[in-house]
């Protein structure tokens, strides 16, 4: 995950992510782009810290969202095998998702 924050071309507001991200380099490194960390902290963290539950509540929303987008045989197993087509297809797959 700090390859992945670093890569960002723009830093985030905030990163939201399960409890197996709970470790010291991850709030480190979420830390040193001046994010906000909605990671909910282990059962065994000594430092139980806060962080914004309604924020990770939308956490789930998203997981749902991409489960039903891996419905469709052909996302899942990324049929289309370039970019293009590929995000045409997701684009299809979202619209048709928001008519239901």
């Amino acid at each position: 995950l700090p390859e992945l924050l670093a890569a960002l071309p723009e830093k985030p507001g905030a990163v939201v992510a399960d409890k197996a991200y709970d470790t010291n380099a991850v709030l480190a490194a979420v830390a040193g782009q001046h994010a906000q960390a909605v990671i909910p902290p282990k059962a065994n963290r000594i430092d139980q810290r806060a962080y914004d539950e309604n924020l990770y509540a939308d956490r789930n929303k998203v997981e749902r969202f991409f489960g039903r987008l891996k419905e469709a045989r052909g996302f899942a197993t990324r049929y289309e095998k370039t970019a293009t087509c590929f995000l045409a297809g997701a684009h299809l797959l979202a619209a048709l998702d928001w008519l239901r």
